[in-house]
This record gives structure tokens, sequence and C-alpha cells, in this order.
């Protein structure tokens, strides 16, 4: 199994352009509550395929690494309580939600690469799909001034 700096590394060079990276703090989030919501429908005492999307993902992050992997797993659960919010709702507002919010994701995803002049990760390797919003998370992190030592390990795969 690739380690977490492997799968960091190898989505931030499809992300080295600072406005790709900027719309992919709004876009993949967008997406990760567009799938909740698309998956929160149908429900089996509380338990949906959003759920069950959710422990997977939380697993494969808490195998990469542990701090991050609950940091993870509680963002995702967040995304869950919200897509089972939108559920409750109609089934126009609910697939309005879930739709709209995975069309507008994708528009600002594609919009970033097009600053990037390269393609998404996940075209070359699907496990950038699972990849972009831990990516997204340990890039706020790094704004932030946490985890220093994973960025310069990151960075030093691109020196």
């Amino acid at each position: 199994m690739k380690s977490l700096v492997d799968h960091l590394s190898q989505y931030a060079a499809y992300h080295r352009d600072k406005r790709n990276i900027v719309t992919h703090f709004v876009g993949i989030p967008l997406i990760v509550i567009a799938v909740a919501v698309l998956l929160s429908r149908p429900q089996w005492a509380g338990i949906s395929p959003a759920v069950l999307v959710m422990i997977a993902s939380a697993v494969f992050y808490l195998r990469l690494e542990r701090r991050l992997g609950l940091l993870m797993a509680v963002l995702l659960g967040l995304a869950v309580w919200l897509g089972h919010t939108l559920a409750a709702l109609s089934t126009g507002a609910w697939l309005g939600w879930g739709v709209g919010l995975f069309v507008v994701g994708w528009v600002i995803q594609f919009i970033g690469h097009y600053y990037e002049g390269r393609k998404p990760a996940f075209i070359d390797d699907v496990t950038g799909l699972i990849i972009g919003p831990l990516f997204v998370v340990v890039e706020l992190g790094f704004l932030l001034g946490w985890r220093q030592d994973l960025q310069r390990e990151i960075d030093a795969r691109f020196a």
C-alpha cells in the first residue's frame, strides 16, 4: 500500500498552480457533500449507502495516518449528516441539491484544471477521487501552519 506521502505527492503533482488548489477548496467539498446527499437514500434503520461509503473511506484514511484519518472521519460524518438532512426533503429537493452541488463542484474543479493546464489526477489513477478530499484538508492545514513536516516531505519530492 502506498504511504500518505506517496498518495499526497502523486496528487500534488497534478496541483501545482495556486489557482487550481483554491478551486479545490470549494469544488471538492461540494462534490463530497453532493455524493453524501445522493447516497443518503435509501436508508435502513438510519444506515444508507452514504454511511457505508463514509466508513470505507474513513478506514482508508485511518490506514494512511491515524490523526488525519480521525479528522477525515469527522468531516465525512458531517457531510453524511448533511446528506441525510437533505435526503429527508422531497424527492425533487433531494435530487436538486445532490445533482446541483455535484455539477457545480465539478465545474469549479475543471476551471482549476484549466488554470493548471493538466487533467485531473483521477484520470490517470482512480485513487485520486479518494485522495482529493484529504489533499484539501492537508493543504488547508499547511496554510494554517500545521504539519510542516508532511509539507516538507511532499515538497522534497518535487525538488
